[in-house]
């Protein structure tokens, strides 16, 4: 199948024109997603201070970058996590198997029953 062709806007994007209230609240909503992050991960922009389109695709373009490298260093970390755990929990399901086979399989009634009295 032969490609469509698909005119692209001359005035899509403008860096030198004011933000508009879309990219404002995109902002707000990235800024609040900044908040969560660690510190290492925030970048040094003031929000306040963005006052045109390239401004704010900057800041934009900053925080998701920051956003994917946090998901990416923590997915990482329980990777390693779950490579040193592999090895404790065979361990452990060992000794607990033996811990069952070699204790009473009694169970203990507790003297210390609620209701009503006799």
């Amino acid at each position: 199948m032969p490609p469509i062709p698909v005119p692209r806007p001359k005035n899509a994007m403008n860096p030198d024109r004011p933000v508009n209230a879309l990219l404002q609240a995109q902002i707000q909503h990235l800024q609040q997603a900044e908040r969560r992050l660690p510190l290492r991960y925030r970048s040094e922009i003031y929000t306040h201070a963005i006052q045109t389109e390239g401004e704010a695709a900057e800041y934009i373009r900053e925080i998701t970058e920051a956003i994917h490298q946090a998901h990416a260093d923590a997915a990482a970390a329980r990777a390693k996590r779950a490579a040193r755990q592999k090895k404790g929990l065979r361990i452990v399901a060992a000794a607990e198997a033996r811990s069952r086979k070699s204790g009473s399989t009694a169970k203990v009634k507790s003297s210390n029953k609620r209701g009503r009295k006799k």
